[in-house]
């Protein structure tokens, strides 16, 4: 009987702290938290009581229990979340369905940015702009529909079938009508989502205080120095070690298979740009031909990238054993010895060539505020694959809310994006 009554009171805990709320359900680390928090709340509990009450219940058979069944949780949570979001890109999947409402300039955006990431679960279905009642026909914002104006939001949401409406900037929403519409929604099962202009700032860095009434939102400084960035650098150098030693069979290999594969040496060394602007050398597995910067030019018109790379997914410039290098991300191991020198990090932006950076203006120069890495943010999200502009993006958000658990995430998650070769090319 011990084991289906800890079956219920568990699966009671989970309920009462929330685990299976919808809003956390499917993305971001809160739903994982959750689960963990309630487990060990309870195993603390029964601990106690076992203790007090004197229950004859072995201490080793909870704490076997309790620490499988977490993994397990967690662990089962993880695979369901990700068939969750193959589904959701394939539009089939759960989504919230979503109304937004603002001016059309910042609803576009709004649309624009929930789209970029569909496997976090909103969907919009429809707008609310101001001036939508003086429209004498149906109106569009792209393809999303106008449903209404903002004297009729709730009744649109009503009609549109929504769970959530999202709210953006507008000069016209007050706080008293963003007031008055919360109070209105009292009892509709609608939430109500403020989205404000800020955008591609990270959790830990925000803090939502009330001050005389007013929710105002803190956002802390990223940060560049201290106690953090010296454990991030010693973590560096020492898996760099480890690595290198264990990788050094393989990669003794690769260079046999590069010298009997084509003429020239084995390790490209290509000048790139570093933290702070500094320039470096880094070390690669040559994956090219030795004339490869002579071809560039003629191969120019048929770049398949925008922005400042160039990328062909069927370059005539790379070898054999070159193809098969680049499609499991082998040819970066000897940037291992680069993360040992201090020259990059694990984790990081993408380094830039010295042309690149030559063309840079504005914001894209924060990219050069930390040490470039040998993975990132791009290379899980589709490396080749990914636009100039999202590429750039992602970088931004790295340097900006980088973090030691962030890292450990993206590590994981870079050997699912090399096995799957996913954006290599």
């Amino acid at each position: 009987m011990v084991g289906p009554g800890l079956v219920l009171v568990w699966l009671a805990s989970l309920k009462l702290l929330r685990c299976y709320d919808d809003r956390v359900l499917g993305y971001g680390a809160d739903e994982y938290r959750r689960v963990t928090s309630a487990s060990l709340r309870l195993a603390g509990a029964i601990a106690i009581v076992g203790y007090v009450a004197n229950i004859g219940v072995a201490r080793g058979f909870l704490a076997l229990t309790f620490a499988t069944g977490t993994v397990g949780l967690v662990g089962g949570r993880y695979l369901a979340r990700k068939w969750l979001h193959r589904a959701r890109v394939k539009g089939t999947g759960w989504s919230r369905r979503v109304l937004v409402v603002g001016d059309a300039p910042h609803v576009l955006e709004l649309v624009h940015t929930l789209r970029r990431e569909p496997y976090a679960g909103y969907r919009v279905v429809g707008a609310c702009i101001p001036d939508a009642l003086l429209a004498p026909v149906p109106q569009r914002l792209g393809d999303v529909p106008v449903v209404g104006s903002f004297r009729s939001i709730l009744e649109s949401a009503r009609a549109a079938g929504v769970d959530t409406v999202a709210v953006t900037a507008s000069g016209e929403l007050t706080a008293a009508r963003l007031r008055r519409l919360g109070w209105q929604m009292e009892g509709t099962g609608i939430d109500l989502v403020l989205a404000p202009a800020l955008t591609d700032v990270a959790g830990p860095r925000i803090h939502t205080r009330p001050v005389a009434g007013l929710p105002l939102i803190h956002v802390e400084a990223p940060e560049f120095r201290g106690t953090r960035k010296i454990v991030k650098g010693f973590v560096d150098r020492f898996t760099a070690t480890l690595g290198l030693t264990i990788a050094l069979p393989l990669m003794i290999a690769i260079a046999i298979a590069i010298k009997l594969d084509s003429k020239g040496p084995v390790i490209f060394r290509q000048i790139r740009v570093g933290r702070g602007g500094e320039e470096f050398g880094v070390y690669k597995f040559r994956t090219m031909v030795v004339n490869a910067d002579e071809m560039l030019a003629k191969l120019a018109a048929r770049n398949e990238h925008d922005g400042l790379l160039f990328k062909m997914r069927k370059d005539p410039r790379v070898t054999r054993v070159g193809r098969i290098l680049r499609k499991y991300s082998l040819d970066e191991l000897p940037q291992l010895l680069n993360v040992l020198f201090g020259h990059m990090s694990l984790v990081g932006p993408r380094p830039p060539l010295p042309s690149e950076v030559a063309r840079y203006d504005g914001d894209i120069a924060r990219r050069l505020l930390v040490k470039p890495g040998i993975t990132g943010l791009w290379q899980v999200s589709g490396r080749s694959d990914l636009s100039w502009e999202d590429g750039l993006r992602l970088d931004l958000y790295y340097v900006e809310n980088w973090s030691l658990a962030t890292d450990v995430v993206i590590m994981w998650k870079t050997i699912g994006a090399v096995m799957a070769s996913r954006g290599a090319y």
